[in-house]
């Protein structure tokens, strides 16, 4: 139910925040872009140092947490964020290269990959919480 009411919240925001993004300057675009990268790399870090490097002690809960984080972006709508006029020959504080827009059927099944694999890493972290509850109830 919890996770129901999750993405009927995040639908309902995402209506309201999509004619918003198309409003946005370009700079607050490259801002924003930013962000949920940053942030998203954030989360994978925290993954990564539990579950690769294994400089962190497994946490279920953060790790749960962590993936939801980034599910929560990679599904977000962010293709709004991306205009011609916010390409690095027209804009600053920028990385992105106006080919980017030459082959928008290869940057859409990027981003839809993105987000596929992203829900996958969402139900892997939640089938590890709910295995650790298992455990701790044996």
């Amino acid at each position: 139910m919890k996770k129901t009411s999750f993405v009927a919240a995040a639908a309902l925001a995402l209506s309201f925040a999509m004619p918003a993004s198309a409003q946005m300057s370009v700079e607050d675009q490259i801002e924003a872009r930013q962000a949920a990268y940053q942030f998203m790399s954030w989360n994978m870090g925290k993954i990564k140092a539990q579950a690769v490097d294994g400089e962190v002690e497994f946490n279920a809960d953060q790790m749960k947490a962590a993936a939801n984080a980034i599910a929560a972006v990679a599904n977000s709508g962010m293709g709004a964020l991306y205009s011609p006029d916010s390409t690095l020959d027209k804009a600053e504080n920028t990385r992105l290269k106006p080919e980017f827009f030459e082959q928008p059927e290869k940057a859409r099944e990027v981003g839809m990959n993105f987000g596929r694999e992203a829900n996958k890493l969402q139900e892997v972290a939640a089938r590890s919480l709910r295995g650790r509850s298992y455990i701790l109830a044996q």
